[in-house]
C-alpha cells in the first residue's frame, strides 16, 4: 500500500522499477505511453486495462511536461497481499507543485485553456488505487495501481 505522507518523506530507488522513463519533451509522452502499454500487455493485462493504463500514463506524462517541464514515469509489476498481479505507475517531478490538490482532482477543473480538466480525476477513476502528494515549490508525486483481472 502507498505509505508516503508528504513530499519530504519521498524517495524512489529506480532499481525497484521495471521501467523508468524521463519526461522532458512532448515526444517523451508517446514513448512512455507505448513502453508502459507494452509492459502491461507482456504481463497479461486485458486490452481494456492496457487501454486504461496507457491513458493514465499519457495524462500523467502530459502533466509533467506541461507544468513541471521535467520528471519521471516509473512502472513495475507487483504482487498484492492476495497474490494478485498489480501494475504500479508512479509519476514524480520537482516542479511547482499543486496549490489545491482536492480541487485539482475534481472533474472539470483545469488551469490550462487546452484541457478539459479530466486528467487527474480521470486517472483516479481509471485505476484501483490513487494517491497524490504535492507541495507548492517542491513537486508532485502520483502513485497508482491496477490489479490484473482474470476473466
Amino acid at each position: 500500500m502507498i505509505k508516503v505522507k508528504n513530499i519530504n518523506d519521498f524517495s524512489v530507488d529506480t532499481e525497484d522499477y521495471d521501467l523508468v522513463l524521463k519526461i522532458r519533451q512532448e515526444a517523451d509522452i508517446a514513448v512512455a505511453r507505448q513502453m508502459v502499454k507494452d509492459f502491461a500487455k507482456k504481463n497479461g493485462f486485458s486490452l481494456a486495462d492496457v487501454t486504461k493504463i496507457a491513458t493514465v500514463v499519457s495524462e500523467l506524462s502530459r502533466n509533467i511536461q506541461r507544468y513541471a517541464k521535467k520528471g519521471y514515469i516509473c512502472a513495475r509489476k507487483k504482487h498484492g497481499k492476495d497474490g494478485n498481479v498489480l501494475l504500479e505507475v508512479l509519476a514524480y517531478d520537482n516542479g511547482p507543485g499543486i496549490k489545491d490538490v482536492e480541487l485539482a482532482v475534481t472533474g472539470g477543473y483545469t488551469t490550462s485553456q487546452r484541457s478539459l480538466g479530466l486528467g487527474l480525476s480521470g486517472v483516479r477513476r481509471l485505476m484501483d488505487t490513487f494517491k497524490i502528494i504535492s507541495e507548492e515549490g517542491k513537486g508532485t508525486i502520483v502513485i497508482t495501481e491496477i490489479r490484473r483481472r482474470t476473466f
